[in-house]
């Protein structure tokens, strides 16, 4: 078996798999839409997006990475990947927070 069949075998089994992942990566990220819609504050639709956005991107970068395969453009992505883990926390602590010290108060059952 020569190289290049290899690396066509290679990108059979990446392929589906890269695909699958932003899939389900895809299907994280619309609940985290309809969270946004759905709920009812800035409390509870900060904590539906920032946990279902994380995992979503995060298997949305997967995917896209095990796609393109090793290159420079895997390093961006996977760099991107870091860069939101280490900020999509920070960035809703503070939305939370600036909400939180404006006044804003949690809703209730009594406010429906």
């Amino acid at each position: 078996m020569s190289l290049s069949e290899l690396s066509e075998a290679a990108r059979w089994v990446t392929t589906p798999m890269s695909i699958g992942l932003i899939l389900v990566g895809l299907f994280f990220l619309f609940v985290a839409a309809i969270g946004v819609l759905r709920f009812p504050d800035v409390y509870t639709r900060s904590h539906a997006v920032s946990l279902t956005d994380s995992l979503g991107a995060f298997f949305l970068l997967v995917g896209l990475a095990l796609y393109e395969g090793f290159s420079t453009n895997m390093v961006k992505i996977l760099a991107v990947l870091v860069l939101l883990y280490l900020l999509n926390p920070v960035i809703t602590h503070a939305t939370v927070r600036a909400a939180y010290r404006s006044g804003l108060q949690p809703w209730s059952k009594d406010d429906a």
